[in-house]
């Protein structure tokens, strides 16, 4: 398969540059997992995994320039560049960064990953403050949840024609054939963006999904006496992406967090010799529905404590 990059088809603006930051807070104690080095490792295809143990971030190779999808932590930006050379590649080659959202766990690196790289970053409307400002959107007062402020290049909006479309193209032996596609999946975060991407293997032709997240975590859906809700038309959102993805069913489903689709046990079998211990039909169906159920339970549980 040739992984020429010839073409990022997306529609864009340029922001302002916030001033740059620090975090205040160190997750790295508090949740060591997710600065712990690991070994990076080939998915499928010109896909790798080149994240720590617990946070996720994806190296997506072509002859015309890499794509890095999230940043990790701020300040354990080292390991993933270090994972990219272990595998070969050259952080400088990487012409793409993508953020699946603007949260300190996935955003954090972002600002160094860029200033290492050269790349451009995209990423979607809605997280464009977050990111540019270094804050949790609805959380900007908590020091703990701050990131490094990172400049967003280009603004994808869903507005905009062919945003759902947004594409990588490929030359060679089908050219044009779509290669990495972004896909608005809010309520995460207001601007939370997942990828597809298709591979050619065994003369199959499969879809990976790299999902942002339909957690609530520390999101606010309701007023309540800690606040208003996260963002305006979050509720929406989040039902908006439910009802989205509910017929989606791609070959092999991954995230920025390991555990929502059972790398290590994945990776287990991959080493035990298990080439596509990857590819895991139906997984994401099942946890798009125990999302939806967790959600609808943790609006009731704040409506209820709202109303108190």
């Amino acid at each position: 398969m040739c992984t020429t990059l010839i073409a990022l088809v997306l529609f864009a603006t340029s922001p302002l540059l916030a001033q740059d930051a620090a975090p205040r807070f160190d997750w790295a104690k508090s949740q060591p997992h997710w600065a712990a080095p690991t070994e990076p490792f080939n998915i499928i295809g010109n896909l790798y995994y080149v994240g720590t143990e617990g946070l996720a971030v994806y190296l997506i190779t072509g002859e015309g320039g890499h794509v890095l999808i999230d940043g990790g932590l701020a300040g354990h930006e080292q390991n993933i560049i270090n994972n990219i050379a272990a595998l070969g590649f050259d952080i400088k080659d990487v012409k793409y960064l993508f953020n699946t959202h603007a949260h300190f766990d996935h955003s954090g690196g972002l600002a160094a990953l860029k200033e290492a790289s050269g790349a451009e970053l995209w990423a979607s409307e809605g997280d464009v403050s977050a990111l540019e400002g270094g804050f949790y959107l609805g959380h900007e007062d908590k020091a703990e949840f701050a990131a490094p402020p990172v400049k967003v290049d280009h603004v994808m909006r869903e507005s905009d024609p062919g945003f759902n479309g947004a594409i990588v193209s490929l030359t060679g032996d089908k050219p044009g054939k779509p290669f990495l596609k972004a896909e608005l999946t809010p309520g995460h975060s207001g601007g939370c963006t997942s990828f597809r991407l298709f591979i050619d293997d065994e003369s199959e032709h499969l879809e990976v999904l790299i999902f942002c997240s339909a957690t609530v975590s520390a999101n606010r859906l309701v007023i309540s006496e800690q606040g208003p809700p996260q963002y305006d038309g979050i509720v929406d959102d989040y039902r908006h992406t439910f009802e989205k993805t509910v017929d989606w069913t791609p070959d092999i489903f991954l995230a920025n967090h390991p555990e929502a689709f059972g790398l290590k046990e994945a990776r287990a079998r991959q080493l035990a010799g298990e080439r596509r211990a990857f590819i895991n039909r139906g997984v994401f169906q099942k946890y798009i529905v125990e999302k939806r159920n967790a959600f609808e339970a943790a609006l009731a549980e704040q409506e209820a404590a709202a109303g108190e």
